[in-house]
Parts: C-alpha cells; sequence; structure tokens
C-alpha cells in the first residue's frame, strides 16, 4: 500500500493553515457547472476541514482511501464547499478529486424534469378517480392549471376542493419517485466508489449534459487521489454504498425559500411544483441526516443531531 498521506495530515493538523485560493479553482466535474465561492464558502470550508481530515484518515485505514460526501438542500453550497475541501487537501498533499452526483441521473435535466410532472400527474388523476371526485368538469378545469402549471398549488384547491385529492396523491407518488433508484442510477456511483476503494487507477466517469446527444464518460486518473469528495443532494442517501464521511449542509426550508427568493433577481418566485420538489428533497435529507458525521447549519455552525433536529422541528432560532 501507498504512503498513508491522509494519516500523516491527520497528525501535523495542529500546525495547518488555510492555503491560498485561486482565482480558477478545480470544481466538480459536471459539464457547464459555475463556482462563485464567497467568503461564506471560505468560512465553513474552514471549520470543515480540521474536523474532517481525522474522520478520513480513520476512514482510509485499510485502503489508504476515504469517501466524502458533501450533501444539502438547493442553494446551500455544495459544489463550492466541497471544491475548496478538495483544494486544501491538494494544497497539504493529499490528492483529492470532486465528483458531481449530478451526473447520475438516469434521464437528462429535461427529460427528468418532465418525468417527475408525469408521475405527480398520473397519480393525481387516479387519486381523484379512486376518491370518486373525478368528472368531466374538473378534467376540464385540470387541463386549464397544466396549461398555467398551477396544478400544484395549494392555493388553488381552496377554489376547487377536488383538487386536493388530487394533489395528495400526486406528492405521494412524486416521493417515491424522487431521489430514489428510479430516478438517480445509485447502483453506477456505488461500483465507481468501489471501484476507487479497490485501487484502480483509470475509472471512467459519466458526464451528463442538457440534451439527449449530450453523454459521454471520461477515464479520469486516479492512481494519485486518496480523498473522494462527492457534491450532491443526494449523496447522504441509503441507496448509495460506499461513503465514509457524509457532511451535511443544513439549510431550513424557511433559509431555502429566502436564498431563492434572493436568487431571483426578475423577482419570480418557484412555481407551486417546485417548491413540492424542493420539500420533497427536504425530506429525504432529514431523513438520513442522522447518519451524517458533520452537520453545519445554514450560518456556520457544527450542530449535533440534537441540536440539528430541534432547529428542524422549530425548538431553536
Amino acid at each position: 500500500m501507498k504512503e498513508n498521506r491522509l494519516a500523516l495530515l491527520a497528525e501535523g493538523m495542529k500546525n495547518w493553515k488555510p492555503p491560498e485560493i485561486p482565482e480558477n479553482i478545480p470544481h466538480g466535474d459536471m459539464p457547464g457547472d459555475k463556482v462563485e465561492i464567497g467568503q461564506g464558502h471560505i468560512d465553513k470550508a474552514n471549520l470543515i476541514f480540521p474536523l474532517l481530515v481525522p474522520m478520513a484518515a480513520e476512514a482510509a485505514e485499510k485502503t489508504g482511501k476515504a469517501v466524502v460526501c458533501v450533501c444539502g438542500g438547493s442553494g446551500v453550497g455544495k459544489s463550492e464547499t466541497a471544491s475548496l475541501l478538495s483544494h486544501y487537501f491538494r494544497s497539504a498533499g493529499v490528492g483529492s478529486y470532486t465528483l458531481s452526483g449530478d451526473n447520475y441521473p438516469r434521464r437528462i435535466p429535461m427529460y427528468n424534469d418532465a418525468e417527475r410532472v408525469r408521475v405527480f400527474r398520473t397519480a393525481g388523476l387516479e387519486g381523484m378517480l379512486e376518491q370518486k371526485v373525478y368528472s368531466a368538469e374538473a378534467g376540464r378545469t385540470l387541463q386549464e392549471l397544466w396549461e398555467k402549471e398551477t396544478d400544484a398549488d395549494p392555493g388553488k384547491a381552496k377554489e376547487y376542493p377536488w383538487l386536493a385529492v388530487y394533489q395528495q396523491a400526486g406528492r405521494k407518488a412524486l416521493s417515491g419517485y424522487l431521489g430514489t433508484d428510479l430516478e438517480q442510477d445509485y447502483e453506477q456511483l456505488s461500483r465507481i466508489i468501489a471501484a476507487f476503494k479497490a485501487g484502480e487507477e483509470t475509472i471512467w466517469l459519466k458526464r451528463m449534459g442538457r440534451t439527449e446527444d449530450q453523454r459521454w464518460y471520461d477515464a479520469v486518473d486516479f492512481s494519485d487521489v486518496q480523498v473522494l469528495i462527492i457534491e450532491w443532494t443526494h449523496g447522504n442517501s441509503d441507496h448509495l454504498q460506499g461513503v465514509d464521511v457524509p457532511v451535511l449542509l443544513n439549510s431550513t426550508p424557511e433559509e431555502t425559500r429566502a436564498h431563492r427568493r434572493a436568487r431571483n433577481r426578475d423577482g419570480k418566485t418557484d412555481s407551486a411544483f417546485t417548491t413540492m420538489v424542493l420539500e420533497i428533497e427536504q425530506q429525504e435529507l432529514d431523513s438520513c441526516a442522522h447518519k451524517a458525521k458533520l452537520i453545519i447549519s445554514k450560518s456556520g455552525q457544527v450542530l449535533s443531531y440534537e441540536q440539528y433536529r430541534r432547529l428542524m422541528d422549530g425548538q431553536e432560532g
């Protein structure tokens, strides 16, 4: 086995200082992905890295390899933080590679978005039939709501009571699709993790663009990589095998909504359907949070699981 540079780094962490950050820092491997690092990301990475190193070193005791995932909801800074952590490892003499899990859905974004809508609407219609609230008039109204993309708006259910049945059934089905192995190719990514830990020096990694003809594989040299960092909403999922150190960048639903409102410079808010998707993804993150080795709040504090639980349950600010 090659020298365990992770163990040496862990031994010398008392003297560690954050390295300089280049203007064009290497980042995840999602085609077209843009990373804009701000001081908040740097502060979080500086907080995480000294805590992460001994955990990674312990995970690498047998194989000399460690797999870290940086997960969290929309806009929490996964890509930026993962890029910084990889840079810190490389600057300390430990090879690191940042992999974007967004390359591993089963469908390109356009088709996956369409499949999400199909799952929701199909189950919604079936729910209406099952509960015997479907009518020709309701069907015509649904057509209008679909055209305006407002069929997931809870406010519309006050105007059309049968719509609550549609939305409840649709949401249940959507929860059974989002973040599952029906949507994401966990098996392929788990094989990549296994190959990395087995010491394979060259691994073919998937690349996915925005259109059907933009899918290919790149041969990536892992001969000098000791730490694989996966940045992905679903990185802490029970479906993904081989992750050693899950790091959860937490954001409460209120913080996520505030961030997305601030980011939408044209003043548009998320659609009701997008809001539903984000809420379901938040539930997935929440259900796996107990496995995270590190939980970092939006404000940049290390949380125990108990503190996280109180925060998410609204028991503390």
